[in-house]
């Protein structure tokens, strides 16, 4: 499955798609979260962070975060993580995705195993939508406490935060190694279909 996933990244890789996608990103990343997050601080009267901006927390933590939000503050923290929250970790999955295989395709040969490296932004989408849907669990559970939850989600969040950074590390060997080849896209060997 993942060999066909970065294959699809690597043919849908063009200019121009990731242009569009840049965009996509850059009004997700810098209007439509921080409007979301301001719509919880708001509501929750700028008590505390959303779970899933931190890197750690303990369940205690977690409940005593959840309780802080408030009634209104919880019900839109659970909007906000199966709305925007599910849309934007495709939106940056395929940034990166297609933009790891630009880059790719003009810093390494094709039959270079660096090729399949554009899988990395699905683990970080996969554990992202693992943390949503835990954050949500736990805040639809309210006053329940359920610390496995707790635990289970921190950990999505914590591996989602790994994922994204080993994303943003292949970026950069990406743009090194093409702007290196004058990003030009390498040619498949002599003879190769």
């Amino acid at each position: 499955m993942l060999n066909t996933i970065s294959e699809k990244f690597h043919v849908w890789a063009t200019g121009w798609r990731v242009v569009i996608l840049l965009i996509a990103e850059a009004l997700m990343a810098g209007f439509v979260m921080p409007a979301a997050a301001g719509i919880l601080a708001l509501a929750a009267n700028n008590s505390v962070l959303p779970l899933d901006m931190m890197f750690f927390y303990t369940p205690e933590t977690a409940f005593q975060m959840i309780e802080k939000y408030g009634q209104e503050g919880r019900a839109i923290y659970t909007r906000i993580e199966l709305t925007a929250d599910i849309i934007y970790p495709l939106i940056y999955t395929l940034f990166f995705g297609l933009l790891i295989s630009w880059l790719f395709q003009r810093g390494f040969k094709p039959e270079s195993s660096m090729q399949k490296w554009n899988v990395m932004p699905v683990g970080g989408w996969f554990f992202d939508l693992l943390e949503n849907l835990g954050v949500a669990s736990m805040i639809t559970m309210h006053p329940a406490q359920p610390a496995l939850l707790a635990w289970l989600t921190m950990l999505s969040g914590l591996v989602k935060w790994a994922f994204a950074i080993i994303s943003i590390g292949l970026v950069l060997v990406g743009l090194v190694r093409a702007l290196l080849n004058g990003f030009r896209k390498q040619a498949a060997p002599t003879g190769a279909v």
